[in-house]
């Protein structure tokens, strides 16, 4: 039952969102639209951002959707509130696109060894892949690939940095 709420609560969400975005001029309305395209700019916003850069207080379906980052605590593979918001349009962007796949890269920052940060990867991945498919995403249409600490978004070698090493980025295509 409160599957279904949720479900329908993240429906309705996003049609409101649509409708919302369908007047915008540069929005396409065809299907080839990319999810930068379908969603509202996060870009700009003067709501702030939190530690790791996203907008705070947004709540829009489309600003979560053009957030393609999910950051995690050091040593830590578990889902916070606000990145459960963002996996949860990413979903919901699925549901109304059952053709798109996606990858889920896991990265982790340089402390540990190299296999240990191969595995943290990989059980981030993991957790954004699970909570897809708790939403309802066939996890056949989720690719999870784990880069450890060879992929930094940052090169730095200080807590701000690691902060942004650890990540899963959501990337589409099929």
């Amino acid at each position: 039952m409160m599957r279904k709420s949720l479900t329908f609560i993240l429906l309705v969400f996003l049609g409101a969102t649509l409708v919302a975005c369908g007047g915008k001029k540069g929005v396409k309305d065809d299907a080839s639209a990319s999810v930068e395209d379908r969603g509202v700019s996060a870009k700009g916003m003067d709501q702030g951002v939190d530690a790791y850069g996203r907008p705070i207080g947004s709540g829009e379906a489309g600003d979560l959707l053009s957030q393609r980052k999910i950051y995690f605590e050091f040593d830590s593979a578990t889902v916070d509130e606000q990145s459960r918001a963002i996996i949860e349009a990413h979903a919901n962007y699925l549901v109304n696109n059952p053709n798109v796949k996606l990858v889920l890269e896991g990265h982790a920052d340089e402390r540990g060894t190299r296999e240990y940060n191969l595995a943290l990867g990989e059980r981030r991945a993991l957790a954004v892949s699970n909570f897809m498919g708790a939403l309802g995403i066939s996890l056949d249409r989720v690719q999870n690939v784990s880069y450890g600490e060879e992929r930094p978004e940052s090169v730095g070698h200080d807590e701000s940095s690691w902060r942004l090493n650890r990540r899963v980025e959501i990337l589409y295509g099929n």
